[in-house]
């Protein structure tokens, strides 16, 4: 009989980002929903406390007169985290950036994302690299959406960006993790967090995320597309939930014949 107390648990670290400690792995989105009030009844439901928002999409006050999101997801309960969404080069995913930084007032954390092309806004890593080294000089705390490549995730983290995020299938595709064994990789290399970010369709992908040892995922498709957004997100929230606990619980071996589940060693007929 193997003796299981030999067993090398993972170590339940809390997830830091940018010196803060969050309960909730789960980061959401706010497009793609039908108003501003849905968004704001799915993110509450998703139990997040980190929200992503499109600079260069979303009103945050550079259009005076217009709905602002920030007058629904308030800074004061979520954290805001502005991306680059929509970018294609290095020097406008900068400019979003300072924008960004312009418009709340010194924040400098920020979701780095400079995509290839439109058909499957695969991150173009190139100008990602540039990017990211320009933003992390320039003071800005840099988490990256990139590619599932184990050796350019590493390099991102040796620039200095405090987050590294792989897709696990193009954005908004719905496809699920695609690349379980190089984002496996990935997060035994990584010495911050690694997230999940595009691909999920739906809450046994966000669980099997969290169960190759991921920190944490972000979505928005996946919850904003769903018939009911409200209640996918409460759906993605215990997923992620029960995904980190199997993780930390250590999943059985794999075999290749059956094992009984009540063995017959030691009993008498």
């Amino acid at each position: 009989m193997s003796d299981l107390s030999q067993v090398s648990l993972p170590e339940d670290k809390p997830l830091a980002i940018a010196g803060r400690i969050y309960r909730s792995r789960l980061l959401v989105g706010t497009g793609k929903y039908k108003d501003m009030n849905e968004a704001a009844r799915a993110i509450e439901s998703s139990g997040a406390e980190m929200v992503t928002v499109a600079v260069r999409r979303t009103n945050l006050g550079q259009n005076p007169g217009e709905p602002n999101l920030l007058d629904v997801i308030s800074p004061d309960q979520y954290t805001i985290l502005p991306n680059t969404a929509g970018c294609y080069t290095a020097k406008d995913a900068i400019r979003t950036c300072k924008l960004a930084r312009e418009l709340l007032d010194g924040h400098n954390l920020v979701k780095l994302e400079v995509l290839g092309e439109e058909k499957t806004l695969y991150p173009n890593m190139t100008e990602t690299l540039i990017a990211a080294e320009a933003l992390v000089q320039d003071g800005f705390e840099v988490m990256v959406y990139c590619s599932d490549d184990p050796l350019l995730a590493k390099r991102l983290e040796e620039i200095g960006c405090i987050a590294i995020m792989p897709l696990g299938a193009p954005i908004g595709s719905g496809l699920g993790i695609q690349n379980r064994y190089n984002i496996r990789l990935i997060v035994e290399n990584a010495r911050v967090p690694v997230l999940v970010d595009a691909g999920v369709g739906t809450a046994s992908d966000a669980t099997i995320a969290m169960e190759l040892g991921c920190d944490g995922v972000l979505m928005n498709t996946a919850i904003a597309h769903a018939s009911d957004p409200v209640r996918m997100a409460d759906a993605m929230r215990l997923a992620i939930e029960a995904g980190r606990q199997s993780y930390l619980a250590g999943r059985m071996p794999r075999k290749r014949y059956a094992s009984a589940s009540s063995p017959l060693d030691g009993t008498f007929f």
